[in-house]
C-alpha cells in the first residue's frame, strides 16, 4: 500500500477556555474573603484599578427610571454564546476549575479560654510607649511552660530534661515520644526524665504532659484531692463509660448510681485538652453574602449584603492620559491588555453578583414553607431544581451556592443547606426532606419521656405521619446526630430513676 499525502477537511466544535472565562468562573466559587484577597491582588497588578472611593467626590445624581443608560455588552469570547454570557458564564466546566482554597480548621476540641499576659512599657515617663501604646500580648504554650520551669527548676541538667520535654508536646498538651529515646539521646538515666517529669506535670496548665487522656485526667482530679480508688477506678474503665455501661461501672467502681453520677459530673467538668486554652487562633465570623428580610405585605426582600460586595473601577481618565503618551509598541500592548482586563474584571464582578441574588431568590421562594413554618417544612430540593427554574446549568448553581451565607429571620445559613435528600411518601403525597425528618426523629426521642422508643418504634410513628423510611436510615440520621440506641438510653433513665 502506497503512501501519498492527502488534503481532508473535517468540521467540529470545541469551547476554547479563554483566560477571561476562567476568570469569570473562579469568581462565582469564591467566597466573601476569598474574593477580596482576590481583589487585593488585582489592585496591586492592574494600575487602571482603583477602589470606589467615596472621598472622590460627590456623587452624580442618578438618572431617571425611563432615563437609565443602556449597559455595554460584554464581549463575546469563543465558544460563549450570547445566552451563556446573560447566565453568569453558565457553562459547565468541573473538570477545569477547582476551589483549593478551602481553610484549614483547628479540631480535635473546644478551646477552654485564653491567657496572655500585658506587654509593653509601663512607665509614666515620655519614652516611646505609654499608656495608648501599651498592647496586650499573647504568651505561647511553650513559653509559658518556659517560663514556669525556670523558676521552679534550678539544677541545669534537670532544666535542660525539662526543655526537651516542653518540645515533645503536641498541640493539645499531650507528651508524644519515647522517654527511652530521650533518656539515650541526653545521656542519662530514664529515672532522671521520669523525675523530671513528675515536676513539670505540676506545672499550669494542669493535665499537660499526660501520655494519655487517663493520665491526664488523673493529673487534674489529683490536684483537686479527687483521685481516691473509686475514681481511679473509674479513670481506668474510661471505654466502659463510653459504652454507658453504667451497670458495670457501679458494679468495678463497687459505688451506687448516686455516687457514679457525681463521679461522672467530675469527670465532665475536666479540660481533656488542656493545652487547647493557648491557642489564640481567633474563629473568624460569618459574613452573610445574602440578606433577607420581611417586608409589610408579608412577602421576603432579598437583597446583596453592600458590604461583601467589592467596589471597584476603572480608571479612564488615567489610561486616556496614558495612552496619549505612550509611544512604543510594548507599552502600548500592555496598557490594553490592562484596560481590557479591568473592563473584563468589572463586568465579572456584576455578573456575579446578579447571578447569586438570582439563585438566593429562587431558593426563598422554593424554600418559603420553611421560613414561615420550620425546619419541619423543608422541601427536598437538588441543584436542577433551581437550575431548571433560573434557566441556568447545574454547575453555575453548585459554584454559586459554595461558601455563600444568606442571613434568614431563622438564622445564618449556607446557601447548600437548603439542598437535600427526598425521602419518599408512603401515601403518594409530596415527598419529605431529609433535613425535617432529622428534626422529627429527635423531637420524638425528646419527647419519649420513660417509654424508650426503638428504631422500629419510630420508623411506625414516621410511616403513620406519611414518611416512607427504612429502619437503617433511622439509625443514621440517629447516630449523625450523637443520640444514643435505645438500650443506652433506656440504661441511662433507669439509672436516673
Amino acid at each position: 500500500m502506497a503512501l501519498t499525502p492527502r488534503l481532508d477537511l473535517r468540521q467540529s466544535q470545541s469551547l476554547v477556555m479563554t483566560p477571561q472565562l476562567q476568570q469569570a468562573i473562579k469568581l462565582l466559587q469564591l467566597s466573601n474573603m476569598e474574593l477580596t484577597a482576590f481583589i487585593e491582588q488585582e489592585l496591586e497588578r492592574n494600575p487602571l484599578l482603583e477602589r470606589e472611593d467615596a472621598e472622590r467626590g460627590e456623587p452624580e445624581p442618578a438618572p431617571e427610571p425611563d432615563m437609565q443608560p443602556q449597559a455595554e455588552e460584554p464581549p463575546m469570547l469563543d465558544g460563549m454564546t450570547q445566552s451563556s454570557a446573560e447566565d453568569g458564564m453558565d457553562v459547565d466546566y468541573d473538570n477545569l476549575y477547582n476551589n483549593d482554597s478551602a481553610s484549614d480548621g483547628i479540631g480535635g476540641g473546644e478551646a477552654f479560654g485564653q491567657w496572655g499576659q500585658s506587654g509593653g512599657h509601663h512607665g509614666f515617663d515620655d519614652g516611646e510607649n505609654n499608656l495608648e501604646q501599651t498592647v496586650a500580648g499573647e504568651i505561647s504554650l511553650r513559653d509559658h511552660l518556659i517560663a514556669q520551669l525556670n523558676m521552679d527548676i534550678i539544677d541545669p541538667a534537670e532544666k535542660l530534661i525539662g526543655l526537651h520535654l516542653i518540645e515533645m508536646l503536641d498541640e493539645s498538651g499531650y507528651l508524644i515520644g519515647s522517654l527511652d529515646e530521650l533518656a539515650e539521646k541526653l545521656g542519662c538515666s530514664v529515672a532522671a526524665v521520669e523525675a523530671v517529669l513528675v515536676k513539670v506535670q505540676r506545672f499550669d496548665p494542669i493535665g499537660a504532659f499526660a501520655r494519655s487522656l487517663k493520665e491526664c485526667l488523673a493529673l487534674q482530679l489529683a490536684e483537686r484531692n479527687r483521685l481516691d480508688p473509686a475514681m481511679q477506678a473509674l479513670l481506668n474503665n474510661l471505654e466502659m463509660l463510653a459504652r454507658r455501661d453504667l451497670v458495670g461501672l457501679m458494679k468495678v467502681c463497687a459505688i451506687d448510681a448516686e455516687d457514679l453520677t457525681e463521679m461522672i459530673g467530675e469527670i465532665k467538668a475536666l479540660d481533656p485538652k488542656p493545652a487547647l486554652r493557648f491557642d489564640h487562633v481567633v474563629a473568624q465570623p460569618v459574613t452573610p453574602d445574602v440578606l433577607m428580610r420581611r417586608t409589610p405585605d408579608g412577602a421576603w426582600a432579598v437583597e446583596l449584603n453592600s458590604d461583601t460586595l467589592p467596589r471597584v473601577l476603572v480608571n479612564t481618565r488615567y489610561y486616556t492620559q496614558v495612552a496619549d503618551q505612550t509611544r512604543k509598541r510594548d507599552d502600548k500592548s500592555y496598557l490594553t491588555e490592562r484596560f481590557q482586563s479591568a473592563n473584563w474584571l468589572v463586568k465579572s464582578l456584576h455578573q456575579r453578583a446578579t447571578t447569586i441574588l438570582k439563585v438566593a431568590a429562587e431558593l426563598v421562594r422554593q424554600q418559603d414553607a420553611f421560613f414561615r413554618l420550620g425546619v419541619q417544612h423543608l422541601r427536598p430540593l437538588v441543584l436542577r431544581d433551581i437550575a431548571g427554574a433560573i434557566g441556568m446549568h447545574e454547575s453555575t448553581v453548585s459554584r454559586v451556592t459554595s461558601n455563600k451565607y444568606i442571613s434568614t429571620p431563622r438564622g445564618i445559613y449556607e446557601l447548600k443547606y437548603f439542598f437535600t435528600q427526598a425521602i419518599g411518601s408512603n401515601d403518594g403525597g409530596d415527598a419529605h426532606s431529609a433535613e425535617s425528618v432529622r428534626h422529627r426523629i429527635k423531637a420524638l426521642i425528646e419527647a419519649e419521656g420513660k417509654a424508650v422508643l426503638s428504631d422500629d418504634s419510630i420508623v411506625d410513628i414516621l410511616k403513620r405521619e406519611g414518611i416512607d423510611i427504612a429502619r437503617r436510615t433511622v439509625a443514621k440520621y440517629r447516630e449523625g446526630m450523637n443520640i444514643p440506641s435505645s438500650v443506652q438510653r433506656r440504661r441511662e433513665k433507669a439509672l436516673g430513676g
